[in-house]
C-alpha cells in the first residue's frame, strides 16, 4: 500500500495545544526515517478534536467517556486505517474503545513499556493525572515507582488544568520544573511524562525523561510503515 493510500487517524483535543505538538512530532519521526521524498509521501493524518472533558480527577465517569467514544467512530467512519489517542488517561479505556471500533486503536502502555524496558533507570516517577497514576497504567514488574502522592498530585492535577486553560503559564511550567527536580533529588532516575500538557510543560527542561508523545509519535510511524511494506 503506498504512502497516501493510508489514513492515520489522531484522536486529540484534549488538550487542543498538545495534539498540535504530537503533530509536528509525527512529522518529524516520519522526515526522521526518510519515509518522506516529497509532500505527497505524507500519509493522510485526520485529527479529530474533541472538546472533551478532562479527565484529570481519580473518578471518570461513562458519561465523561462518551465523547470520546463518538470521536473514534468519527475517525473510523471518516476511514482511518488505525487510530491512535492523544491523550495518556484515555488510554485506561482502550479496550472499552477498541470494542466500539472495527479499526486496530493504537496502545500506548504497551509501548511505554518498550522504552521503560531499554532504559537502565530501575527507580521511575510518573507524572500524570491522578486516574493516570491510580490506576497503575504504567506499573510494570522489575520497576520501582516513587510517584507523587497527596499535595504534589493535587499540584499535578492542579496545573496541568490551569495550563490548558491558558492560566499563568510560566508559573505552571516553573512548578512542575521544580516538582520533576524534587523527584530526581530523592532518588528517580527518570520521569515519565505520562501526560500531554506535561510533555509541553517540561519541553525545555532538563530533567531526565522519557516523554509519552515521542513514544507515540515513534509507535505511529511503526505501524505506518508495516503497512506500507
Amino acid at each position: 500500500m503506498s504512502n497516501n493510500k493510508i489514513t492515520i487517524g489522531i484522536l486529540g483535543g484534549i488538550g487542543p495545544e498538545a495534539t498540535g505538538n504530537f503533530y509536528l512530532k509525527l512529522i518529524a519521526e516520519l522526515q526522521k526515517q526518510k519515509l518522506i521524498r516529497s509532500n505527497a509521501d505524507f500519509p493522510r493524518m485526520v485529527i479529530n478534536s474533541i472538546p472533551a472533558p478532562e479527565l484529570t480527577s481519580s473518578k471518570i465517569t461513562k458519561k465523561q467517556l462518551e465523547p470520546y467514544i463518538e470521536g473514534v467512530k468519527a475517525l473510523e467512519q471518516y476511514g482511518a486505517n488505525f487510530i491512535v489517542m492523544a491523550c495518556n488517561t484515555i488510554h485506561l479505556y482502550h479496550e472499552l474503545l477498541q470494542k466500539e471500533v472495527a479499526i486496530p486503536i493504537l496502545n500506548l502502555k504497551g509501548a511505554v513499556k518498550e522504552a521503560l524496558e531499554s532504559n537502565k533507570s530501575r527507580k521511575v516517577s510518573i507524572f500524570g493525572t491522578p486516574a493516570t497514576i491510580g490506576s497503575g497504567l504504567y506499573d510494570f514488574k522489575n520497576v520501582e515507582y516513587l510517584n507523587p502522592i497527596g499535595k504534589d498530585l493535587k499540584l499535578l492535577s492542579r496545573t496541568i488544568e490551569a495550563f490548558n486553560k491558558g492560566h499563568h503559564r510560566n508559573k505552571q511550567i516553573a512548578d512542575i520544573d521544580k516538582l520533576a527536580y524534587k523527584y530526581v533529588k530523592e532518588g528517580s532516575g527518570i520521569i515519565i511524562l505520562a501526560c500531554t500538557e506535561i510533555s509541553l510543560m517540561l519541553k525545555g527542561s532538563k530533567v531526565p525523561r522519557i516523554d509519552t508523545l515521542d513514544i507515540l509519535a515513534e509507535a505511529t510511524v511503526k505501524r505506518f510503515k508495516k503497512m506500507i511494506n
